[in-house]
Formats: C-alpha cells, sequence, structure tokens
C-alpha cells in the first residue's frame, strides 16, 4: 500500500525527476538544481555529510548546506501534535515538508548569491554565516537583510520562516548591553547573549522567534488574568536557571529550527516581574509540545502536484506549550526588568515591521503569474489589463521602499548595532496591512474565475473527460493549457490557498496588527514640529 509520504515524494518526483537516475529521495526534492528564472535552484550534487548531533544535546556541528540541515531535523524526537495525531518525523510529514524546503532555501541563498545570503560574523571573525544570524554593525548591513528577505519572497513564494529570529537577535544584542550599563554591572545579560551567539554562528543554525502569548482578556494585564499560564512566566527556580509554564501562537518556522529566542509579548508594569522574561531554549527541549496550525487547502499536499500550485515551498505555524521547561542561567537575557519590556518590543517591531519587506518578494511572484494569465488569455495588449499591472507594481514598490528607507535611516545605538527608523518601520508594515489584499484582488480580477472553479488535475487525466476539458480551456496556440492550469493554481494558492495564510493573513496580524501601527505612528509623528512649521509660514508668532 502507497503511503502519503510515499505519495508526496511521487508527486514532487514527477515535477522535477531524481537528480541521477532512478526514484527521487527527500534530499533529491531538497536540492534539485532545476529551476524558473526566479532562481529558485537547488544546492550542487554531493554525498550528503555525516547527520549533525543535535545542539540541544551539546553537538557541535556546522550546517553548511541543505543535507545538513535535513540531517539536523532528524531523530529529534519532538513532540508534535496534526490532527489529534503525534508526529514521528515531523519534517518528513507531506503537509510539513514544503515549510522544511522554505528554510533550504536560506541556505541555498548562502551558495548562489552569498552577497544576499551570506555575511561574515561579527562575533566570531572569519566565520560565514547565514545573514539571519548576522548583528548588523552598519546601516549597510541593515538594507542587505532587506535585499535577502525579498529576494527569498521571490524565490520561494511563502514565509521562510527566520525573519523573528532574525529580528531578535538584533533586538537582544542592544536590550542586553543596556540593562547591563543600567545595572552597573549587577547583570551580565549581553555576555551571556554573545557566547549563545558565538554558538549559533559556530554552528549556523536556525533560531525562530517565539513572542505572541494567548493575553487572554485583552483589558487585563499578565498578572491579572484568570490563569497566570496565559502569559508565558517563570514558575520556579533551581539551581542554575529557571522553570517557565505558559504558551506562545503563531510560531513560525518553530519546528524548522534548532533554538527558539523567547521575548516578552508587551510591555510589562510592576508586578509582572514573573513574566518579564527573555531567554532561550533548543526545539527539543523536554517539556515542549507542538501543536501544528491549519491552512487552508492543506491537505492537498497529499494529493497531486499541479493542483497545489506551490509544491515546492510553504510555510509553518504552531502553538507552542511551555510545560515546567528549564533555561539555564547562560540561556536567560532578562530577568524580571520590567521597565526594559516595552523598550525590547518598541526596538524588535522597528526591525520587523520592516522586515515584511518579504511581501514584496510575494507580490513579484503574484504580480508575474498575473501577468501570465493575462499572457495565456491573450488580453495582455488591453490597457486596462496593463494599468492593473503597474497597479500591482506601484503597490509592491510601495512596501519596498517604506521598508528600505527604514533600513537606510538606521540609527546606531551604545552596543555598537544598528536599528531601523521607527516610524518609517511602522508606515512600512501599515503598507502592508493593506496592499497585498489589493494585489490579491487584482490578481484574481485578470485570472478569472477559473482561479475558483478549475477541476480537479485528475480530471485533465481521465481518458473519459480530460480531452474535452483540455479542449474547452485551450486560449491560443502558443500556450499549454497545462501551463494555464498551473499559473492559476499559483494565483489560487497565494490568495486563497496554504499560501495565502503568509501573503494575507500574516500581512494583517504579523508584527502586530493595524492599530498597533497607527498607534506608534501617533506616538512618535511629533505634531508639534510640524505646527511649528506652520505657524512660522504662516507668520503666527510662538508662544
Amino acid at each position: 500500500m502507497t503511503t502519503p509520504f510515499a505519495r508526496r515524494v511521487s508527486a514532487l518526483s514527477m515535477q522535477m525527476g531524481p537528480r541521477s537516475g532512478g526514484v527521487a529521495d527527500i534530499e533529491d526534492l531538497a536540492s534539485d538544481s532545476r529551476s524558473f528564472e526566479c532562481g529558485s535552484c537547488g544546492a550542487p550534487d554531493s554525498a550528503p555529510p555525516p547527520p549533525v548531533k543535535w545542539p540541544g544535546n551539546g553537538g557541535s556541528g556546522r550546517i553548511d548546506g541543505v543535507p545538513a540541515y535535513l540531517a539536523s531535523l532528524r531523530g529529534r524526537k519532538l513532540k508534535v501534535y496534526m490532527a489529534g495525531k503525534l508526529l514521528d518525523e515531523p519534517a518528513e510529514h507531506p503537509i510539513i515538508w514544503p515549510s522544511v524546503n522554505a528554510v533550504c532555501e536560506t541556505y541555498r541563498l548562502m551558495d548562489e548569491e552569498p552577497e544576499l545570503g551570506a555575511a561574515e560574523s561579527s562575533i566570531l571573525p572569519g566565520v560565514t554565516i547565514s545573514r539571519f544570524l548576522n548583528v548588523c554593525m552598519s546601516a549597510g548591513e541593515v538594507v542587505k537583510q532587506n535585499l535577502m528577505q525579498r529576494r527569498l519572497g521571490q524565490r520561494t513564494g511563502t514565509c521562510f520562516q527566520r525573519c523573528v529570529g532574525q529580528d531578535a537577535i538584533n533586538t537582544l544584542f542592544s536590550v542586553t548591553f543596556d540593562i547591563d550599563a543600567e545595572s552597573g554591572g549587577k547583570t551580565v545579560y549581553h555576555q551571556r547573549f554573545r557566547s549563545f551567539l558565538a554558538m549559533l554562528h559556530a554552528g549556523n543554525f536556525v533560531l525562530g522567534g517565539a513572542m505572541t502569548d494567548p493575553k487572554g482578556d485583552r483589558s487585563k494585564g499578565p498578572s491579572k488574568q484568570h490563569d497566570l499560564d496565559l502569559h508565558v512566566r517563570v514558575v520556579g527556580r533551581r539551581e542554575g536557571g529557571f522553570i517557565i509554564k505558559g504558551a506562545k501562537m503563531h510560531q513560525t518556522g518553530c519546528l524548522n529550527s534548532h533554538w527558539l529566542a523567547l521575548l516578552p509579548g508587551g510591555s510589562m508594569r510592576k508586578g509582572d516581574e514573573q513574566f518579564a522574561i527573555a531567554c532561550a531554549v533548543p526545539v527539543d527541549a523536554p517539556g515542549i509540545t507542538y501543536v501544528y496550525g491549519r491552512q487552508s487547502c492543506d491537505m492537498r499536499a497529499m494529493e497531486n502536484e499541479v493542483d497545489q500550485g506551490n509544491a515546492r515551498f510553504g510555510g509553518q505555524e504552531a502553538i507552542v506549550i511551555f510545560e515546567d521547561v528549564f533555561v539555564p542561567d547562560t540561556h536567560i537575557f532578562m530577568d524580571g526588568e520590567v521597565q526594559w519590556s516595552g523598550p525590547l518590543v518598541d526596538r524588535f517591531t522597528s526591525y520587523h515591521r520592516r522586515s515584511y519587506i518579504c511581501k514584496a518578494g510575494l507580490s513579484d511572484v503574484l504580480t508575474g503569474a498575473a501577468a501570465l494569465a493575462a499572457d495565456h488569455a491573450g488580453v495582455q495588449k488591453a490597457s486596462h489589463v496593463k494599468d492593473k499591472l503597474i497597479e500591482m507594481t506601484y503597490l509592491t514598490e510601495n512596501i519596498a521602499g517604506t521598508a528600505l528607507a527604514a533600513s537606510h535611516r538606521s540609527i546606531q545605538h551604545a552596543a555598537g548595532n544598528y536599528e531601523p527608523d521607527r516610524l518609517m518601520a511602522n508606515v512600512c508594515k501599515h503598507n502592508v496591512t493593506r496592499f497585498p489584499y489589493e494585489i490579491a484582488r487584482i490578481a484574481q480580477d485578470l485570472a478569472g474565475g477559473l482561479v475558483g472553479t478549475l477541476p480537479h488535475d485528475d480530471d485533465f487525466q481521465s481518458p473519459e473527460v480530460g480531452p474535452v476539458l483540455t479542449k474547452y480551456l485551450a486560449t491560443n496556440k502558443a500556450t499549454k493549457v497545462e501551463d494555464r492550469r498551473r499559473i492559476l493554481r499559483l494565483i489560487e494558492n497565494m490568495t486563497l490557498g496554504r499560501n495565502a495564510v503568509g501573503y494575507l493573513t500574516e500581512s494583517l496580524h504579523g508584527a502586530g496588527s493595524p492599530q498597533a501601527q497607527r498607534v506608534l505612528i501617533q506616538r512618535i509623528s511629533d505634531l508639534e514640529s510640524k505646527k511649528k512649521c506652520a505657524k512660522r509660514l504662516a507668520g503666527i508668532a510662538s508662544r
């Protein structure tokens, strides 16, 4: 009997084929070198290295490419539930695999476009790391993060799951420095964090970030909830560390990471000390349970390849539950400093809200798909079609432009690293809460009704109705009906299907819902200086 996983591998194999004859295995599918013109290609053909030991178990192996990364995900014995069932090897589950491959693309980018995907460690000079692990010691490095993110959006058409960890690194680097300075040497958070970074850089590991708590009653703070576990908190202490309990919601790429950085989910007040914590835990730490989130049309990963729209890449979200997880002192970077929870959140959002330039990369893909749909229908020369494609491009570049402006205007912290301009970062993210929805609407407009009514691929393979369907979906001699179907499915995937989670829902709620940006924009927009400008030009004396 053919297993679902075998069917999944078979579907991808029919699309890409094995590397060197025979049946393609999972490494073949991860590192296939054939690509779309956008550059979504794989690592060079080579024998996989020996398995890398898991960092949570003290391993020191370095991840230098896709085969080593895949090896690092196996045998971890993670407690992962999907649809009520405990999974054996999550990374090889058909529904999860596309998200694993999206992270693989970050390693491929290091090899294929090192000027974007790689950086030299500022912690371990001479060591090359993924740019996602980089501490930005200049405004130019902050800009390069943005360029990398847009490129990966173009290459994957989905969420590649490493931006939260990237932004947590740069946030904690400056916040730990400032807490230590304020304490007058009573805390050593910054040195701990530098040591933690040195370990990440030496292994070139994947760091995920965990910030959003369940929160419960939003009208009440963490210490006023009916159940204190609704925010991750310290529930006990023992020699050498503390014990945490709680949950983090909507955690992107958590199963595909090696470590998780836990940050407070909001500003804390006196009395909230047990919740004002920042720390790092290995993904396989005892006491952690993952419950995998559903995505629209996720079961198509168990079916044929064409109807998935984007069979190569997908996103990943899960609820992470912490039940008495021990964190050693060496991995604790904030412990009760409620006065620093607000500044930490503000700095993180500055980084993360301009990180949504990734949606410009996804929009590039969707604009290309819409243009191809118009080509296939023979309407590419119509003036209204051209105007709609112009609008898609205009909206996309507004997202990218505000992100890049925020990065170019970065300021330096006392710790030495640079933070994006907060106002422009929030303007960028506020654009992202709106523009992808309009881009998606236009894409569906240009695609036509078939984007929501196209028959199953099995119908096209049917000897009875397949030829008839092909006859009636034909448009012109230059367009293959299968190519037309593939583009329609890609548009469906990004606007209605599983990757709409990353392109639309995440655009609305990720890094804070729209009102969060408006609050910050109001706080830092400096209306008084604008009033002074108006008074001066109007001839009104200042009083």
